[in-house]
């Protein structure tokens, strides 16, 4: 895995890669650029990771005190980095300002002001039921940090998808080492000046490279790997993970579908789904990514989804291409990538309602709807992380079960109807990481619920207390408090009536 690794300084980085800046950005950094993808220190990886290993115990006995002081320190910092933030992702895809507020910062201060909240009530070992047979002792779980553990962030959001975790792995007690993604370099170098500022490194620690660091930090034996991602690249941590038979939580992604039947509020579903599909410029990994609605409002839902987009990005094309809104695809690589798509659904007979148009100097993809799509056209391949909406029809929901349960289980799922009954056959009849109805996105939002996917979407969860859970052992305790009689099962066996208590026994467990 660690082919082609250069120990010795970076050159100059590679023009390859690099991300252009936009007109009326404001980049973090004038000089901020990725570090080579084939470049990694391995001696500072390895003094990183062994310096934590030797600083997890004092973590571990870390007070709940102590633990918010550390995620107070994080809040400060990141409140007085608002504007840099924003600016940082602006530079990176141009993303729009509302929406860093919306889906980064405000994100990460909800977590951090549940957390803090909650992170004594957590800490506190959990009285469990004794059974008879075990009178006079008593049993409770500890809620123990794992050690040191690895989060590796995506480019989408690469500022909540980091902080996240990391709050969630403190809480915890842990020594966590964090790698950005090296597609967003001006968000990563702002996030590896916050945290070199907020924190000693033997705590947390940023390292920035690229796929030779990744293989790097999968050599090395973390206690615990989250991360967010692909399902290609997934399969690469679940198999470090296995080597070291280390806990592993990975947030990945899929085709998340939506359903509207006929009884639905299908202007409503329009603008919400338009609103989940295209912020972020569709780079989201729960939005829609495919509509299915009945035949018999597929018109009204296309003419409602048009006008919502109109308001929301502009009248016309040039409106659109403007509007500051609206965020760009995060390199050359997704462009091409997402426009092929769009050319070859198309050319098999796709129908674009609204969009279609790309500029490649700025990595601009209009918001597109696509109708008369088929399963079997390029859209339908897999995920499309990019602006491209496609939408179906369906007469039975028998036919959309059948194409939901013949892909990949997705990360989330949206139901748009009035019928509760219809719903709950919905969620009888298929499977998904977390779901809505009558809304997107949503979910994401509540600390209270676990986020995270199943199968192919994802393996384990995270958010508020199942973060801290996450990020923990559970270790069983059992305490014996009053004289035992369990000096009755010890030998010898003869003389101890056995035969009766065998009985006994039996009784009790009928």
């Amino acid at each position: 895995m660690l082919e082609n690794v250069k120990t010795t300084h970076p050159a100059e980085p590679r023009p390859e890669g690099t991300v252009p800046e936009q007109p009326g950005s404001a980049p973090a950094s004038p000089s901020v650029a990725p570090v080579p993808e084939d470049f990694v220190d391995l001696t500072r990886v390895r003094a990183v990771f062994e310096a934590q290993r030797a600083q997890r115990w004092t973590m571990a006995r870390t007070s709940a005190a102590e633990r918010i002081a550390r995620l107070k320190k994080l809040k400060a910092a990141i409140l007085a980095r608002r504007e840099a933030v924003a600016a940082a992702l602006h530079a990176d895809f141009r993303k729009p300002q509302a929406e860093v507020e919306l889906t980064e910062v405000r994100a990460v201060m909800e977590e951090l002001n549940h957390t803090m909240k909650h992170l004594k009530s957590w800490m506190k070992p959990t009285r469990v039921g004794t059974p008879l047979l075990m009178a006079g002792t008593k049993s409770v779980v500890r809620y123990e940090p794992k050690g040191v553990v690895l989060v590796v962030a995506p480019w989408n959001y690469p500022f909540a998808l980091m902080i996240n975790p990391l709050i969630a792995a403190l809480a915890a007690g842990n020594c966590v080492v964090l790698k950005p993604s090296e597609k967003t370099p001006h968000t990563a170098a702002l996030l590896e000046a916050l945290v070199r500022d907020v924190f000693d490194e033997r705590e947390v620690a940023l390292l920035r490279g690229g796929a030779a660091l990744g293989d790097a930090l999968l050599e090395l034996p973390f206690d615990h790997f989250f991360f967010t991602g692909s399902p290609r690249i997934g399969q690469k941590v679940m198999a470090a993970a296995a080597r070291h038979l280390a806990g592993v939580t990975l947030e990945l992604g899929g085709k998340s579908p939506v359903i509207i039947d006929a009884s639905a509020d299908v202007r409503a579903a329009a603008e919400r789904v338009m609103w989940g599909k295209f912020i972020n410029a569709g780079q989201t990994c729960i939005a829609p990514d495919y509509v299915f609605v009945h035949a018999s409002r597929e018109r009204e839902f296309l003419d409602h989804a048009k006008k919502t987009l109109a308001s929301f990005y502009g009248e016309t094309e040039a409106a659109r291409r403007e509007c500051p809104s609206f965020a760009r695809l995060v390199d050359d690589g997704a462009f091409r990538r997402v426009r092929d798509l769009v050319d070859r659904s198309v050319s098999a007979g796709a129908r674009v309602e609204v969009g279609g148009q790309a500029d490649p100097a700025t990595r601009y993809l209009a918001p597109t709807l696509l109708s008369g799509v088929r399963p079997d056209m390029a859209v339908m391949e897999g995920e499309i992380f990019g602006p491209v909406l496609p939408v179906m029809t369906f007469e039975r929901l028998q036919e959309v079960y059948a194409h939901i349960n013949a892909g990949g289980k997705p990360l989330a799922l949206y139901v748009f109807s009035e019928d509760p009954r219809m719903v709950e056959d919905v969620f009888q009849s298929t499977t998904s990481g977390g779901a809505v109805v009558n809304h997107v996105l949503l979910h994401i939002a509540n600390p209270n619920l676990p986020f995270g996917g199943v199968g192919m979407s994802g393996l384990g969860h995270y958010h508020g207390p199942y973060g801290f859970k996450t990020f923990s052992h559970e270790r069983a305790v059992v305490v014996q408090q009053l004289p035992s009689p369990a000096h009755v099962f010890f030998p010898p066996y003869d003389g101890k009536g056995l035969k009766g208590l065998a009985a006994r026994l039996t009784r009790w467990l009928e």
